[in-house]
């Protein structure tokens, strides 16, 4: 493959460097706040707060005694407590810390106890996740929980001009089949499972007060919700909101039987008629192979083309509450890094392939895909890759937050820390590790 194959035209070139920046930047902003925050309250000062690196493009002092600054290369960022060698942490300045007092000393990152050294440094990993909550959380209780009974807020653009279902309606049967509650997942899978495939339905409605007997679409037509960055579909300018209308010259009305087709495909190219805005368009895409996480754990290796179909009406909803939404947040946040370290494990293992991992490249063109998706998908987007963030800074790897964490810990079972050599052996190994895995993942990003 040639590198220019992954790099788009010059105006997407710059939303999707954009887009990378502002995501990183966030995230890492937060990281380093972690750290400098709760080491403020442990007692620790800092001499520098710096989102990004190189020539500093600005940069003030506040009361504290900090520098805040923003440097120029916007890829990172650090927080260079007082008597750190460098901005890494990775060793002290010793000439500095020999003329400090020993109430001054307390206030350095070395001269500090150890529980308060620890907590500096984990909080950065934690405030990656503390976002992630709060993302996935905030955007839960926006969503809300759907209103019982299924009432339609909003329909979705489809072709049909015989549809009469409309706004306010109270769905009560689809097909003459009674609806079941709609947070009764299986049974509402049920029901759809066992409604003919066709594009148009009866649906009885409950409307202004009186039942009424109307046309309503399929309830998951084969229409485009969802569109994944750097998949068949998405290479070839398919549009969130895109009804496929045929595959290989067949008529199809719901979205599980593009699904079957794909997935019997064995990746054969398919030719798609689709319907945008009025519009018939023809599109030639062959289905890839992805290893999906199941939710019994592991992966499975299925032919897909990048899209996921959602229903064709908006549901009415009630927001949540704060406790409900805190909680979603915490299920998708330990979602996330469930399946990284289920994806890590069965990739070192070999049961599924290492183009799973993505390096900046990759990162990047995601971040723009997102962003062109909605403001709302570049949110969640931050939120995964925030907990990505936090998760990686906690392996057991020297430079890296969990390096230090390991040290501590060393320090906790013998009384003291790890010699100067020793913890300039470990550093080194842990850049050259840290270094060649950026390597390989651009590697990755290149060769799949």
């Amino acid at each position: 493959m040639e590198l220019s194959s992954l790099i788009p035209q010059f105006g997407s070139l710059l939303e999707m460097i954009a887009a990378f920046v502002v995501a990183l930047s966030v995230i890492v902003a937060v990281h380093e706040y972690g750290h400098y925050i709760v080491g403020r309250w442990c007692g620790i000062k800092a001499d520098v707060f710096s989102l990004g690196f190189g020539p500093v493009l600005f940069s003030r002092v506040d009361r504290h005694g900090t520098r805040w600054q923003v440097a120029a290369l916007p890829f990172g960022g650090y927080v260079k407590f007082r008597g750190d060698a460098d901005a890494a942490s990775a060793g002290k300045d010793g000439e500095a810390m020999a003329e400090l007092s020993p109430q001054e000393l307390r206030q350095t990152m070395h001269g500090a106890p150890l529980w308060a050294r620890a907590a500096t440094v984990v909080a950065g990993p934690v405030f990656n996740f503390v976002l992630s909550i709060l993302i996935f959380g905030a955007v839960t209780m926006v969503q809300g929980k759907v209103v019982e009974p299924l009432t339609i807020s909003e329909l979705s653009p489809l072709p049909y001009e015989e549809i009469t279902l409309a706004p306010g309606d109270q769905v009560l049967a689809i097909d003459g089949r009674e609806l079941p509650s709609f947070s009764e997942r299986d049974a509402f899978r049920d029901l759809l499972d066992e409604l003919p495939h066709d594009r148009v339905l009866p649906y009885g409605v409950l409307r202004e007060g009186d039942r009424a007997s109307v046309i309503g679409p399929y309830p998951i037509p084969p229409r485009v919700a969802h569109l994944a960055p750097k998949s068949a579909a998405y290479e070839i300018d398919m549009k969130v909101g895109d009804l496929i209308l045929a595959v290989n010259g067949e008529e199809i009305a719901a979205f599980d039987e593009i699904k079957e087709i794909v997935e019997a495909s064995e990746g054969a190219p398919l030719k798609l008629t689709v319907w945008r805005e009025g519009e018939l368009l023809d599109f030639v895409l062959a289905p890839r192979r992805v290893d999906e996480p199941q939710a019994e754990g592991g992966f499975k290796t299925q032919w897909r083309i990048g899209i996921a179909g959602g229903y064709a009406f908006e549901p009415a909803t009630a927001m949540l509450g704060p406790v409900q939404a805190a909680g979603a947040g915490i299920t998708a946040t330990t979602g996330v890094i469930t399946n990284s370290l289920s994806g890590l494990y069965h990739m070192i293992t070999g049961a599924i392939s290492s183009c799973n991992m993505s390096g900046p490249i990759g990162i990047a063109q995601v971040s723009g895909a997102m962003a062109s998706q909605g403001v709302d998908s570049f949110i969640w987007f931050i939120a995964v890759l925030s907990t990505a963030v936090g998760l990686l800074n906690l392996f057991p790897i020297p430079v890296l937050d969990g390096g230090h964490l390991m040290f501590y810990g060393y320090e906790a079972v013998r009384g003291k820390p790890p010699s100067d050599g020793a913890l300039r052996i470990f550093m080194s190994i842990g850049l050259t590790l840290i270094l060649g895995l950026m390597i390989f993942a651009l590697l990755m990003d290149v060769l799949c």
